[in-house]
């Protein structure tokens, strides 16, 4: 490959998408430890929430997302949903073999940061209805290690309240209060956030599940993968100082940059709405 077709690809960004705005806390990550590169991050709000969806929705979706990422010319794709990585994950791997860009999900990082914390190997997770079905993260979790238990939580209703945009009022808490109920009977000492949108609530599920369960978010595995992924291909941006970023939103701008600034903890800046096409054939 020519120096300069080299440099314009380590120089494209890295793309970023989620059912809503819970994968920007995915994004923040990358942004805090990657501060060179240049990110697009798409929400489809317009389809919010992929928890409800089936396995068979969502990998049409995922594929919708991931050629309209490609045609922006991204250089690595990251699926920051625990729903869509289920169901999709192995398809969109399939479906870019040989493109020379890589795609990484949140769950198999979690995981694997989730052995890791484990002292007593009674791990729990929280995370949709879509994603808890689909058995992918007991899967991942058993490849790590086969001796740690398991317990699983669905919850279908805490994404679209989180999305909602708050407030947090005693419904809310006793929501969560259900869902941590069956974590604090099987003893957990680590708490896998299965949503992207989860963290926003991370500190009232520490309250109630205690301070010593530790809490995974899919944030840090993935900035852990997204080095690794691009230092083998050579397609770390060399740049000084900091990159770009921007988005892509399926469904209302304002209210996409309303909440979204929330989730991303920093200013958004060009948020543009766009409509997705139906997934091309595959080669």
């Amino acid at each position: 490959m020519p120096a300069t077709t080299e440099r314009a690809v380590r120089n494209s960004p890295i793309a970023v998408f989620d059912s809503g705005v819970g994968g920007l806390t995915v994004l923040h990550e990358l942004l805090v430890s990657l501060p060179s590169e240049d990110f697009l991050y798409l929400g489809d709000t317009a389809r919010f929430p992929y928890g409800d969806k089936s396995q068979e929705q969502l990998r049409r979706f995922s594929l919708e997302i991931a050629d309209h990422l490609l045609d922006a010319g991204a250089k690595l794709l990251v699926v920051a949903c625990g729903s869509a990585t289920a169901a999709a994950l192995p398809l969109l791997e399939e479906r870019l073999k040989g493109t020379g860009v890589d795609v990484l999900g949140v769950i198999a990082p979690a995981a694997q940061l989730a052995v890791e914390a484990t002292a007593s190997g009674r791990i729990g997770v929280l995370a949709t209805p879509a994603t808890v079905s689909s058995g992918a993260y007991a899967h991942a979790i058993a490849a790590s290690d086969p001796h740690v238990r398991l317990e699983s939580v669905s919850c279908p209703d805490l994404a679209p309240i989180i999305q909602s945009g708050f407030p947090f009022d005693e419904r809310v808490v006793e929501t969560v209060r259900r869902y941590t109920a069956p974590l604090r009977a099987a003893e957990v000492d680590t708490v896998i956030l299965g949503s992207t949108h989860y963290p926003l609530i991370a500190p009232m599920l520490q309250r109630m599940l205690g301070r010593g369960v530790h809490l995974v978010t899919s944030g840090e595995g993935v900035v852990r993968s997204v080095e690794r992924a691009l230092g083998a291909r050579g397609l770390l941006n060399e740049r000084d100082g900091e990159g770009d970023y921007r988005f892509h939103c399926t469904g209302d701008v304002d209210a996409f940059r309303t909440l979204g600034t929330r989730f991303l903890q920093m200013p958004l800046g060009v948020i543009e709405q766009i409509a997705l096409t139906p997934a091309r054939a595959a080669a």
